[in-house]
């Protein structure tokens, strides 16, 4: 991820609900375009909450059981099928594995329903990296670093920002400044580049991805004690152009406000992705028409006869002779089954994993971040006074994330696009922000996204064909200060139970939960005594 790329967004909270329920429709409304408000199950999820599913009536076993079928749960299958062992189930509660790396699709592209690109790895991801190769992403190696295939690096022009009535190259502003703005954000470039290169006395990158290979040494954990925002308060980090940079990248990356996002977090994410490559792309990052679907749909299609979706697994426990019995529920059949399994891979997020599992510790450390993705539909595509469109385009007029470009890679000017939107609530509680995620009706959605769209491109009121929403109540874990190198050590169950999810490491990112599902594996092969490459 390159340090300038999430950078500025301003406006308060209200500006975008205000957009939508403003004035603006005193006359006469234009007609609502067409689309459903979707997002995961809530029927399955509030099903599990609720318990009272029926006794097991059918069984069997397998070596071992890979509860939920996100990222983390995908590389742990993956993981397994690449070492040649086979006997494992991967059990999935929605119709579709890939967690929140799912992608949609419609007549005009593939489109993100979450997570849309993955940077370049660091050198010490060594078994993201593998999967890559795998995949024919990394296609190679040219003096010691991975060549990647250029078709999947983010084609030109990467970024763009409305500022002040244009759109320039970029997502830091360099017109319009005051000294001081210009002062304060050189001084807090230099010091993330200090923070990127800094090593601990253990040999570890001070800030490193996965987290896990960061340094141990006492004066970076500290940082993550307390808010980023208390941080920048104390460095005289003041700025309101800052500001409103870091504001994006931590509502970007983590869902939720700097000053709830701890001071570790946050300079992670401008320190801890070191993009080692061939090429002089290291800052660069992969994308897809279907963001990071396109990653998740090839895992899932090393195994499909391993995967099993629409289970709700809802009971994980553990038996006196060592084993497990696993219950799901077969949402279309109505019945339970028990899967007798000699290791089990919980890949939830850790809130339900403590709901199907009692052994674990208790949850109330995690909370987690809500979103409203749309992918809007358009005959053609925007423009705007400035440079041109790029795949990333954010206005600092706007308090949502701004749009990609599903057809970025291969568009044609003029042609029909998917653009793809992104609001975090996260100007209001967590539980708030679910509670309008559910009681918003779909109409109100889409008045907010078209006139956000709008206002950075009045010209495009006709071309929008569609809004295709997608609600994220528990989008990703908010590495609140105290969670990433406090709370979250505190889940480490007893094997051969393993968990396996970005949770773990506070930070909900493609690299963390591949990492952490490979992990998973890797524990779950050297205890039944399975030979295996160790790449964690």
């Amino acid at each position: 991820m390159k340090a300038d790329r999430r950078t500025f967004l301003g406006v308060g909270a209200g500006a975008v609900a205000a957009a939508g329920a403003g004035a603006a429709y005193a006359f006469r409304e234009a007609p609502l375009p067409q689309g459903a408000l979707l997002g995961a199950d809530l029927e399955r999820g509030h099903r599990l909450r609720k318990g009272g599913f029926p006794a097991p009536t059918r069984f069997d076993e397998a070596g071992v059981v890979i509860a939920g079928g996100g990222v983390a749960g995908l590389a742990a299958g993956w993981t397994l099928n690449e070492a040649g062992y086979s006997d494992f189930r991967l059990l999935e509660l929605e119709d579709v594995a890939g967690g929140n790396a799912r992608s949609g699709r419609n007549a005009v592209s593939a489109y993100p329903l979450g997570a849309h690109y993955l940077p370049i790895a660091n050198a010490e991801a060594r078994a993201l990296r593998k999967l890559l190769t795998r995949l024919g992403i990394i296609t190679g190696e040219q003096d010691g670093l991975p060549v990647y295939d250029p078709q999947q690096l983010c084609a030109d022009l990467q970024e763009r920002l409305f500022w002040r009535g244009r759109w320039h190259e970029g997502l830091v502003p360099t017109t319009g400044l005051t000294p001081e703005d210009q002062r304060q954000l050189a001084r807090f470039g230099a010091e993330m580049t200090a923070f990127s290169a800094a090593t601990g006395s253990d040999g570890r990158p001070a800030f490193a991805t996965p987290i896990v290979y960061s340094s141990e040494d006492a004066k970076w954990r500290v940082l993550d004690r307390i808010g980023f925002g208390q941080w920048l308060d104390e460095r005289g980090f003041k700025s309101p152009v800052l500001r409103a940079h870091v504001r994006y990248a931590t509502r970007d990356d983590y869902g939720t406000e700097p000053e709830d996002v701890s001071a570790w977090a946050g300079i992670h994410y401008f320190a801890g992705r070191r993009g080692a490559a061939a090429g002089d792309v290291g800052d660069n990052v992969l994308t897809w028409p279907g963001g990071n679907g396109r990653l998740t749909q090839a895992m899932a299609g090393a195994f499909p006869k391993n995967i099993t979706t629409g289970r709700i697994v809802h009971a994980i426990e553990r038996q006196p002779d060592g084993a497990f019995h696993v219950d799901h529920f077969d949402v279309g059949e109505g019945v339970t089954h028990r899967t007798r399994a000699a290791a089990v891979i919980v890949a939830m997020p850790l809130f339900v994993a403590k709901r199907v599992c009692a052994e674990l510790p208790d949850t109330a450390a995690c909370s987690y971040a809500p979103w409203l993705v749309a992918n809007i539909s358009v005959s053609r595509l925007p423009g705007g006074a400035g440079v041109p469109l790029a795949w990333d385009n954010v206005s600092t007029t706007s308090n949502s994330l701004g749009y990609v470009v599903a057809t970025h890679q291969s568009r044609a000017l003029g042609a029909e696009s998917v653009l793809t939107w992104y609001l975090p609530l996260s100007d209001m509680s967590p539980a708030n922000g679910r509670r309008l995620l559910l009681e918003r009706p779909a109409g109100e959605w889409k008045r907010i996204v078209r006139d956000d769209l709008l206002a950075m491109h009045p010209d495009m009121a006709d071309a929008i064909t569609g809004i295709e929403l997608w609600r994220w109540g528990h989008a990703m874990a908010r590495p609140v200060p105290g969670y990433v190198w406090g709370a979250a050590k505190a889940f480490a169950p007893e094997a051969p139970l393993y968990l396996a999810h970005s949770d773990l490491s506070g930070l909900s990112i493609f690299e963390e939960a591949h990492y952490h599902g490979t992990r998973a594996a890797e524990a779950a092969m050297a205890r039944i005594g399975h030979a295996h490459e160790a790449l964690t």
